[in-house]
């Protein structure tokens, strides 16, 4: 019980068991290529949404809801200038316009719960629009304009 209160913020929205056992399987075993997360209905817990085995940047992002608010991981794969790969953890954080006050403000005030179980993360993107998700502004973010 004291480890689980741990993960519980401002908000009093606890993260299921389930959040940090998606995000090991994306980060270790790499048996996933993203996992959106949401807080449940009951506005209790942050749960597992959807998890998905395949996909590139754009099947991700259209899987983000217009009127709703997500936090994700992408497991991001891109190559340098000199053609070497590499591989990192990618935590979205997705509050769209149209979303009501209220779930920003819960995102918001429950976000440093979520990030202290994805323990490894490379990078952190807060979006609230599309256009903030275009791929080469995400990829040079990571790869410092394809240099790292």
């Amino acid at each position: 019980r004291r480890q689980q209160l741990k993960y519980i913020m401002a908000s009093g929205i606890d993260v299921a068991d389930e959040v940090g056992s998606s995000y090991n399987d994306i980060k270790l075993r790499h048996s996933h290529k993203y996992g959106i997360y949401r807080i449940s209905d009951d506005l209790k817990t942050i749960q597992v949404h959807n998890l998905a085995e395949s996909g590139d940047w754009a099947a991700f992002v259209s899987e983000l809801p217009a009127d709703d608010c997500r936090y994700a991981i992408f497991d991001f794969d891109y190559s340098l200038k000199d053609g070497s790969k590499r591989n990192k953890l990618l935590f979205v954080v997705w509050c769209p316009d149209n979303a009501s006050i209220k779930k920003k403000m819960m995102y918001a005030s429950s976000k440093e719960a979520i990030r202290k179980k994805l323990v490894g993360v490379a990078h952190e993107v807060q979006a609230t629009d599309l256009d903030e998700l275009e791929y080469d502004d995400i990829f040079n973010k990571i790869s410092a304009g394809g240099t790292k």
